[in-house]
Order: structure tokens, then C-alpha cells, then sequence
């Protein structure tokens, strides 16, 4: 578990820094500024969360015996990039707001992640 959840923080941490470089770059011209910044957003949250997932692998060393609160604490940061981050960065670029109701979700599924990483240092 311990190199999943880095190997999948570090992907996951290279590709916050494309996207933020991609917006930053390509998106500035294109985007109007409210729609720049819910994709900066998306970025922010992405790259947060891709260093937790790092940080949840190296924890499984620390904390063997709570491996399932981590294993839970790790898929939920990685489903909460993927609606959080990945809505906003949809919306963002096409505009389509019915996106904006999946992006709860991921919240929902990032605060589940960390409610999960407590219970693991707890045990």
C-alpha cells in the first residue's frame, strides 16, 4: 500500500503542476478571470491533496495496523481529485454549470479522506 499511495500522489502531484502551468499559460487569454480562478481553484485542491495521498503512503509505515482507515483515507483523496478538481476544471473550460453539483462530492469524498487519516493516527 505504502508505494500505491505514493506512486499515485506523485502522478497525481505532476499533473496539478501541468494543469496549473497549462491554465496559467494557455487558459489566460481564453478564460474569462471568474472561470481562471475556479480552474486555480481546481489546481489548488488538486495539488493539496496529491501531496496527502504521498503523505498517506508514507504513513502506512507508521501505521501499520490502521492500513484500512488509510487504504479508505487514500482512494477517497484520489475520488475527491478526481469530482473536486476534475468538475472545476470542466467547468471552467466549457462552462457547463450543471457540473458545478458533482463538485460536492468531491468535497464530500476529501473530507471522508481526512476523517479517515484522523481514525488512522488515532488507532
Amino acid at each position: 500500500m505504502k508505494n500505491q499511495f505514493i506512486a499515485i500522489g506523485s502522478i497525481c502531484g505532476f499533473l496539478a503542476v501541468a494543469l496549473g502551468a497549462f491554465g496559467a499559460h494557455a487558459l489566460k487569454g481564453m478564460l474569462a478571470p471568474d472561470m481562471l480562478e475556479v480552474y486555480q481553484t481546481g489546481v489548488h485542491y488538486h495539488m493539496i491533496h496529491a501531496l496527502a495521498l504521498v503523505a498517506i503512503g508514507l504513513a502506512s509505515s507508521v501505521l501499520p495496523r490502521s492500513s484500512g482507515h488509510l487504504r479508505r483515507a487514500g482512494w477517497s483523496m484520489l475520488i475527491g481529485i478526481l469530482l473536486f478538481s476534475g468538475s472545476l476544471y470542466v467547468l471552467s473550460v466549457t462552462g457547463i454549470k450543471v457540473l458545478g453539483a458533482i463538485t460536492p462530492l468531491g468535497g464530500l469524498a476529501f473530507l471522508f479522506g481526512w476523517l479517515s487519516l484522523a481514525l488512522a493516527a488515532r488507532k
